[in-house]
């Protein structure tokens, strides 16, 4: 099934572009969305999620006398979700809502055309509820961006990571291989994201009781639910530097606000016997990876300090309520 342009109502895009201390990548990352956004209709914003470092300002300076761009300040930093949901509700000029919102990373640059294939990809297939691009780095490598929801037996392989194991549960692993060609896919990392205004309308906007991380997951979750599908648009190209503002790469520990947002997660999916049965599954696919380790110290791996007790205790806390 396929849609027939109207010529004289062409679909609109609405942009939205979130900064956290990142003034000069976003301003890169706005550049290269205005070229991508020639010729199609709609606008852009910029929300600045309470930087408190002058982010603000610079950008609304640098982008004063550029109509179709508006920076706006989202009063409260509320993560990934909440500053995203700022430019959603804000729509278009005049509060006109938009045909389509796409979300793309302060520290992604699209192709001049990654934006109109999305569009035109989701228009072409109208039961799309939302697609995404192909993210690549600097160097032009891939990105992993393409995932299937996880589960207990996802959890399981991920803490085993042992050859028997992996290959028994590969087509349950949350990372899928890179599609060749276009299609469907669980959900889809959110540095460049395409969302149909049916799917705002039906199943809401990104649930901002997750500061960070799972968000992206849950809002395709939801959609998927809701009979809106996500697909990986392959011809759609970004380059994507990563992790600017969280810092994820250099961290040797990891935060709270990950237990959280996965916890949280999977109570949505499946309630509190969900999230305490896949803790439990990661917890049995560590003690074989320990096993493993024992036998084969050499070539184990490492990973953030004290994951396994951090996890442990804070399944614990939601468990028991002691916070």
């Amino acid at each position: 099934m396929t849609n027939v342009p109207d010529p004289d109502h062409p679909p609109t895009v609405l942009t939205v572009i979130l900064n956290w201390r990142t003034a000069e990548m976003t301003l890169r990352s706005v550049d290269a969305a205005d070229v991508a956004m020639q010729g199609i209709a709609g606008g852009i914003v910029v929300v600045d999620n309470d930087s408190g470092d002058g982010s603000f300002e610079r950008m609304s300076e640098a982008l004063r006398d550029r109509p179709r761009i508006r920076v706006v300040q989202s009063g409260r930093n509320g993560g990934f979700g909440a500053g995203n949901n700022v430019g959603i509700r804000l729509g278009l000029p005049g509060g006109v809502r938009p045909d389509y919102v796409y979300i793309l990373n302060s520290d992604a640059f699209p192709a001049p055309d990654a934006i109109r294939l999305l569009r035109d990809y989701m228009e072409r297939h109208p039961k799309v509820g939302l697609a995404g691009s192909y993210i690549h780095g600097p160097d032009g490598e891939p990105h992993t961006t393409c995932f299937r929801f996880p589960s207990a037996a996802s959890e399981f392989e991920a803490a085993a990571r042992t050859g028997p194991v992996s290959r028994v549960l590969a087509k349950r692993t949350v990372r899928m291989d890179l599609p060749e060609v276009s299609g469907p896919v669980d959900w889809l990392a959110g540095a460049s994201l395409m969302i149909r205004e049916a799917v705002v309308r039906s199943v809401g906007t990104f649930d901002e009781a997750f500061f960070l991380y799972f968000e992206e997951t849950d809002l395709c979750r939801r959609a998927a639910e809701g009979g809106w599908p996500t697909h990986f648009v392959r011809e759609s190209r970004v380059e994507h530097i990563g992790s600017v503002s969280t810092g994820m790469k250099d961290w040797r520990r990891v935060p709270g606000y990950w237990f959280d947002s996965r916890w949280l997660y999977f109570r949505k999916a499946g309630g509190t016997g969900r999230a305490i049965g896949v803790t439990l599954a990661y917890l049995a696919g560590a003690m074989i990876r320990q096993l493993r380790r024992a036998f084969q110290p050499s070539g184990s791996g490492g990973g953030p300090e004290r994951f396994l007790r951090d996890l442990t205790g804070h399944a614990v806390r939601q468990v028991f309520g002691s916070r």
